[in-house]
């Protein structure tokens, strides 16, 4: 069973009143079926600056691991430990993120290797995992907070405890660095 989160939503009445509009588990989660990873879309933009008129709830729409262009993507993210995550294929793992074949190095260093077009803001809430760059790799622990400008990249819990990561991604302009890299794909 998924874990659940509590969304406490905030908003104004007909009159213009501060109020809470919704109070309970964040509706759209989902266990990829590749990594065996729980997503959470806790919320999403569609433009900058966002719209806050609309009373729709945009977590319930069904998107990909990158935001739209121009808007922001909020998600927290469960990542089991490598050893019960099974296999990953990579062109798999791309396709179920709704990202395209060729979004990360050719070939990736990992299977999870990946990358989008955002600045990243990833809180690590719970446990510890490490990310993996093309040729390095940091250690990350509860408390510490990663920035992340469209690298390649891949997420390895290598602990034997699930780990908790908040993301925060908003879309950006597309870095010169891609152009020089192995792959010049999104």
């Amino acid at each position: 069973m998924p874990r659940q989160t509590r969304r406490v939503i905030a908003d104004h009445d007909a009159n213009g009143k501060a109020v809470i509009t919704q109070d309970g588990n964040t509706p759209n989660v989902k266990v990829r079926s590749v990594g065996n990873l729980t997503s959470t879309l806790v919320w999403a933009t569609q433009a900058a600056p966002a719209s806050l008129d609309s009373p729709d709830d945009p977590s319930l729409k069904d998107v990909g691991v990158a935001p739209p262009p121009g808007g922001s993507i909020l998600r927290i993210v469960d990542f089991p430990p490598a050893k019960d995550s099974g296999p990953v294929d990579n062109a798999a793992m791309l396709k179920e993120m709704g990202l395209s074949a060729d979004a990360g190095a050719t070939p990736p260093r990992h299977a999870s290797m990946h990358r989008t077009k955002s600045i990243d803001y990833a809180i690590v809430m719970e446990g510890e995992i490490d990310m993996l760059l093309d040729d390095s790799e940091v250690h990350l622990k509860a408390g510490d907070i990663l920035i992340q400008k469209a690298t390649n990249h891949a997420w390895v819990n290598n602990s034997d405890a699930n780990c908790r990561i908040v993301f925060v991604l908003i879309d950006a302009q597309e870095p010169e660095a891609w152009k020089k890299s192995p792959s010049s794909g999104h």
